[in-house]
């Protein structure tokens, strides 16, 4: 039987469905193919997201939608929200099975018993607090030349917005030297990139190690940049108290992507404070000058929350004035969302949705502003960038092919000029910006021409 793996919210969720889908395979499923789609797979499984309560809605909708496409289709939904939200699908009747992440590593032997008519319950749910293990080998999609590789999940943090520990459960780390044999594995796949991802990577923690100095994030990273030669790693969202002299020390390395997702959500002591955040403005503007300072050209990335309870409009003005003088290339702007279950639901001093709308659009105006700047800088530079597909079946109507840089700008690049079965990387130069302004991409990309393919000789101090 066909399945096809909907995959929503973050990067460890992308991981998530690698495993799944690896998992799946193993056990007999046949994962269904683009060409598959007309023929209506039969098994849906639905990795969700519960960042938000509107993470939970769409998944609803997408389940009422492949339903009136193909009545006789079984449903499985798994991930954060069959966690936190079981209710939300326990009571749709067109909803088969309810696997929460507690037991999302028994779903292929659940998916068939319950094909055997040998299973009498339909939510499979436990305590995530104890669930101990982090289920290694996924984050390789299929046709793909990167791939996520979780080092940790969970969050110990307890942020008042935030409902990701209880969905993920207590932080736990999967150890350094498991890692290294994970990505050995990817690099005889051929796999260029190696994204370290997790709930809160900054709590990354090897319990097995006897070395304080190689326990942590920069220990790992430094062994994997020892003991791989994978071409390409890169990190994902960190928070300003995290950015440590050795972790900067580390991007000297061009095989450590410079590239920096942070983690900031306000720049106003007092939001930060309400937010139950460990740091305050003043760190954030240093943990931004740092990077500029220590990685220049490095690719800067915000997630900043508009509206959170209490927020006045004088915190704001200070949020949009710090970031304002502060260098970074781009905001992820999420207008707050009152979440069940968190300390910030109950709040006082709710600000209005239409307000935090208003101060949600005038950050992504500032961040427009800023990345399209930056992009036109970008005119006539040389830049390593990867195909982001391993194997591609181009069709006739495509006429360019994304590249990613490793300082993260997408780069379109005319299809004649790629190798289709070719997955490393070229130089690229830089020949112009295209402007967005879809949902989907409202920044935009460069474009660029195909220079020549990278050689190792020429890859020292090249980060672009």
């Amino acid at each position: 039987m066909k399945v096809t793996v909907h995959t929503f919210g973050c990067k460890v969720n992308t991981y998530d469905s690698g495993l799944i889908q690896k998992n799946l395979t193993e056990a007999g499923f046949g994962l269904a193919s683009s060409a598959d789609q007309k023929g209506l797979p039969q098994i849906h499984v639905l990795n969700t997201c519960a960042v938000t309560a509107e993470a939970t809605k769409q998944a609803v909708r997408e389940i009422r939608k492949i339903k009136a496409n193909n009545p006789d289709a079984k449903i499985i939904v798994t991930g954060c929200s069959a966690q936190v939200d079981t209710g939300s699908f326990d009571q749709l009747p067109s909803v088969d099975l309810v696997v929460a992440n507690s037991h999302k590593g028994l779903l292929p032997y659940l998916l068939n018993q319950h094909l055997k008519g040998e299973l009498t319950e339909k939510v499979f749910k436990s305590n995530i607090f104890r669930k101990e293990d982090l289920e290694m080998g996924g984050g390789l999609e299929e046709a793909h030349s990167r791939s996520f590789l979780k080092i940790q999940d969970g969050c110990n943090s307890f942020c008042s917005f935030c409902i990701i520990p209880y969905a993920r459960g207590k932080s736990r780390s999967i150890p350094v030297q498991e890692l290294v044999k994970r990505v050995q594995e990817l690099e005889r796949d051929q796999v260029q990139e190696v994204v370290l991802t997790g709930v809160h990577i900054g709590d990354y923690q090897d319990e097995t190690s006897t070395s304080a100095a190689s326990a942590g994030l920069e220990g790992l990273i430094e062994t994997l940049l020892q003991k791989t030669k994978v071409p390409r790693i890169r990190l994902t969202s960190l928070e300003p108290i995290e950015l440590s002299e050795r972790l900067l020390e580390l991007f000297q390395d061009p095989r450590l992507c410079p590239h920096f997702h942070m983690s900031i959500q306000s720049s106003s002591d007092s939001v930060l404070s309400g937010m139950k955040r460990k740091y305050g403005r003043q760190e954030v503007e240093a943990a931004l000058e740092q990077i500029a300072t220590r990685v220049p050209g490095a690719f800067v990335g915000m997630d900043v929350i508009a509206g959170f309870p209490g927020e006045t409009e004088t915190h704001f003005e200070e949020t949009f004035e710090s970031l304002s003088k502060s260098p970074w290339n781009r905001i992820h702007v999420f207008p707050y969302s009152e979440r069940k279950g968190t300390r910030a639901e109950v709040m006082p001093e709710a600000v209005p949705w239409a307000e935090r709308k208003h101060r949600a659009s005038l950050l992504r105006q500032l961040s427009l502003q800023r990345y399209q700047i930056t992009a036109q800088k970008q005119m006539g530079e040389l830049k390593l960038a990867l195909p982001l597909l391993k194997k591609t079946k181009l069709k006739a109507e495509n006429k360019t092919l994304t590249f990613l840089s490793r300082d993260y700008w997408n780069i379109e690049v005319p299809v004649k000029q790629f190798d289709a079965q070719s997955p490393q990387e070229r130089w690229l130069r830089i020949t112009g910006y295209r402007e967005g302004g879809s949902a989907a991409n409202p920044e935009g990309s460069l474009t660029g021409e195909v220079v020549a393919e990278a050689r190792p000789e020429i890859l020292v101090g090249a980060h672009g």
